[in-house]
């Protein structure tokens, strides 16, 4: 719960760094902490986390916006990411790379799935809404796939330090 929370209020903090700098929608931010809470917590609690960052954010700092409805797209998009990558990567046997590139796929895909459907609702066309959305993320997918090994595998080795676990 308490790495939930964490993860949660990271979602939030993160994205206003980002979109300082005009960075917010090329490199997801608010998707990274949530991703890491998949790997750090169970299903239930990431499901939960990625469910209501959005939208405690949108209500904190007005983004991902209500309406047109972003913070839906990104609360869906979350919770497949979150909690596809707890269940593979607690089904696997803590690999990581399986529940990762599960779990950033099928995010993208529900991403380009609920940006078809928006876009339907609002008139616009579909494909290229949905398709310039999908290649917009794409840096942030690569940075996906860069960092959340490299920080579980630093928190690994700060964990087996701490516990001792090679005693």
């Amino acid at each position: 719960m308490i790495v939930s929370a964490m993860m949660t209020a990271l979602a939030i903090i993160l994205p206003m760094a980002f979109h300082a700098v005009g960075l917010g929608n090329k490199f997801l931010p608010m998707l990274l902490p949530l991703l890491l809470n998949g790997f750090l917590s169970t299903w239930p609690w990431a499901i939960l986390s990625a469910l209501i960052a959005p939208w405690l954010s949108a209500a904190l700092t007005g983004m991902p916006p209500v309406y047109p409805p972003i913070a839906l797209v990104m609360s869906g998009e979350g919770i497949v990411l979150a909690g596809v990558a707890s269940i593979l990567y607690r089904a696997t046997n803590r690999r990581v790379w399986p529940a990762l590139v599960v779990a950033v796929v099928l995010s993208r895909v529900t991403g380009f799935l609920l940006m078809w459907a928006l876009a339907a609702a609002f008139h616009l066309p579909r494909t290229i809404t949905a398709t310039s959305t999908l290649a917009e993320g794409l840096p942030g997918v690569a940075l996906q796939i860069i960092l959340i090994p490299i920080i579980l595998r630093g928190l690994q080795q700060r964990r087996s330090l701490l516990f001792h676990e090679d005693d």
